[in-house]
């Protein structure tokens, strides 16, 4: 199934009713924006960290993992320029009242805000009379810099002198525990620090489902590495972060890699791209990676009074690192992945029997296996089973309705492998018929069907979702 011929709303609509993802305080009316992960949600939420987590750092001979708190001292946000720059460019509608964001207008006409300033919007949006999307005016106020942090206080009451931010980003983190890391772990350059972690931007205008929420999780690595090899660090991490989408099933016809031009680039980075993904409401960014060369390291280095630079053993020189950041949001890959996933097979066009289908990565997948009873007689011997395998993989147990009903209800949740316990697993002494003690495997994709001993179940269920 062609990504064209997908929807959002039969994403979202098998995301609640299968309980992947719900909204946030429903029962309240929910808020805006607020989505909680089901119980099948967290679980394919979590593999997908972990698949993150396995490729960048437990797999990699350069990197370790760090996990920093989300309230910081207010001078990490002064020092890296979010409590003076981090904002948006917004305008009011001043029939309707309602605010949109300036570049945001300009993008939704056709228009390229990119390297605009404030008044080249305002002009672009006169001249080519831009109108409010809710009520067609175009009676704008002036635009206006909206500070994209959420605030809180620290202490019993709320003075400014106790005044905190939640984190807009988890890369700072790091980068204030540069030197204890590097201190700590004895590492020589070029080595990573990554990060999965919670981070909050109060968005003028989310939207798409949990593509843009105002909380949301990232999956960051900062690699820090010697002054001109960034740009050979830059190329390779592209490629690697290229090649974990497509490694966990994202088709290349999908994805894009967008490198920005000059005028786009941040003041500080000598190169960024980004690596698009094509939803059914158009592409959106999943992931940037961007050479951010010096600038984090020295602002702190300069605004905290605290050494940053590195001591190069080789060279005996002392310098500030370059560093190379791929940034990945883990509930957009998520649901990037999701959309992937979806399909509807035709199985047989003369009876209008379409199965739906999540074609998840096995790692991925909620399930690895589910166990289903033939019949509920064989209930204590398909338990067994259950019981014995849950130990390594998460698994679903299902004996309610038809054994066809039952695979379909895997195929909707990604459930890469059903295994049926028959009455020739168990054997029939009264009849004479021998116990072959073997389970019928079926593969979600195919729908193949074959038989394995349960003894070499175990081997074969970490076969099949190997990652």
């Amino acid at each position: 199934m062609n990504n064209s011929a997908k929807t959002m709303d039969k994403v979202i609509a098998l995301c609640k009713n299968r309980g992947f993802v719900f909204s946030g305080s429903e029962i309240y009316g929910g808020l805006s924006n607020t989505w909680d992960y089901g119980p099948l949600g967290v679980e394919f939420k979590n593999n997908v960290k972990k698949a993150w987590w396995k490729k960048f750092v437990q797999e990699s001979p350069t990197n370790v993992g760090l996990d920093a708190a989300i309230l910081m001292n207010p001078q990490v946000w002064i020092a890296s320029g979010h409590v003076g720059g981090f904002s948006d460019p917004l305008m009011d509608c001043k029939d309707c009242k309602t605010r949109h964001r300036a570049d945001k207008l300009i993008e939704d006409v056709g228009g390229d805000a990119n390297g605009m300033s404030f008044e080249d919007m305002s002009a672009y949006i006169k001249e080519n009379n831009v109108v409010c999307p809710n009520c067609g005016s175009n009676n704008f106020t002036d635009i206006r810099k909206f500070n994209l942090m959420f605030k809180t206080f620290q202490g019993v009451t709320e003075d400014a002198k106790a005044e905190l931010y939640l984190r807009p980003e988890t890369a700072q983190g790091i980068f204030v525990n540069f030197a204890n890391i590097q201190r700590s772990t004895r590492r020589k350059l070029p080595f990573g620090v990554c990060q999965v972690g919670k981070s909050f931007r109060n968005e003028i205008t989310p939207g798409n489902f949990t593509f843009r929420t105002r909380e949301f999780e990232q999956m960051e690595m900062e690699f820090f590495c010697k002054p001109d090899t960034d740009l050979e660090w830059f190329y390779y991490w592209k490629d690697y972060c290229k090649n974990f989408l497509t490694g966990l099933g994202m088709k290349e016809e999908n994805m894009r890699l967008r490198d920005h031009e000059a005028e786009e680039l941040s003041f500080y980075s000598k190169a960024t791209t980004d690596i698009e993904y094509l939803f059914p409401f158009g592409w959106g960014e999943l992931w940037g990676i961007a050479d951010r060369t010096d600038y984090d390291l020295g602002r702190h280095n300069e605004v905290s009074g605290k050494t940053q630079e590195y001591f190069d053993p080789e060279t005996n020189e002392h310098y500030v690192p370059y560093v190379v950041e791929p940034s990945l949001g883990a509930d957009r890959v998520a649901l990037a992945f999701l959309v992937e996933a979806y399909d509807e097979e035709v199985v047989d066009a003369e009876k209008n029997d379409i199965r739906v289908v999540m074609r998840l990565h096995p790692a991925l997948a909620p399930y690895k296996a589910a166990i289903l009873p033939l019949s509920k007689k064989l209930g204590g011997k398909a338990e067994e089973i259950y019981h014995d395998l849950q130990k390594k993989f998460m698994l679903d147990y299902d004996d309610a309705g038809s054994i066809g009903k039952r695979y379909r209800r895997q195929d909707e949740i990604g459930t890469p492998l059903c295994i049926t316990v028959d009455f020739q697993t168990v054997g029939d002494e009264e009849k004479g018929i021998p116990a072959d003690n073997c389970v019928t495997v079926r593969d979600r994709d195919t729908m193949q069907q074959e038989r394995v001993a349960i003894a070499d179940l175990e081997a074969y269920i970490a076969a099949k979702i190997a990652y």
